[in-house]
């Protein structure tokens, strides 16, 4: 039999998600600092990396990244990557898999109420 303080409550996954969260925030934005770059930095150059040439704005011109900026992109991620993996390495496979689900079901899940919280007060004229 499950003892009451034992149970896991929505509040109480919650404040560990949130938690967790912050934490894994934390030492992810510590890990792109080492890079020598700085989060905004370090996005815009993963984009490129990942995606290529990017679009800005309606101007139609294409950023492109030098051999040099690639390299740099390439490390920086790569480094970033590593202190990923080793603080998720407490987890197994599996563990990681049934995680990724079960939050990717909840954002999920929670970007539909926002979508419909939105639409439904842009029909009653109150859109925010």
């Amino acid at each position: 039999m499950v003892k009451k303080s034992d149970r896991i409550t929505a509040p109480r996954l919650w404040l560990i998600v949130a938690k967790s969260f912050r934490a894994l925030s934390l030492v992810a934005e510590r890990s792109i600092a080492n890079t020598g770059l700085c989060l905004t930095d370090f996005a815009a150059l993963e984009a490129l990396l990942h995606k290529g040439p990017l679009t800005i704005t309606q101007i139609q011109d294409k950023v492109h990244l030098t051999a040099e900026g690639k390299r740099l992109a390439a490390s920086s991620f790569e480094r970033h990557a590593k202190d990923l993996e080793a603080l998720m390495s407490p987890l197994s496979e599996k563990e990681m898999e049934q995680l990724y689900g079960s939050l990717k079901k909840l954002g999920l899940l929670a970007a539909e109420k926002l979508e419909e919280q939105h639409l439904r007060l842009s029909s009653n004229g109150r859109a925010g």
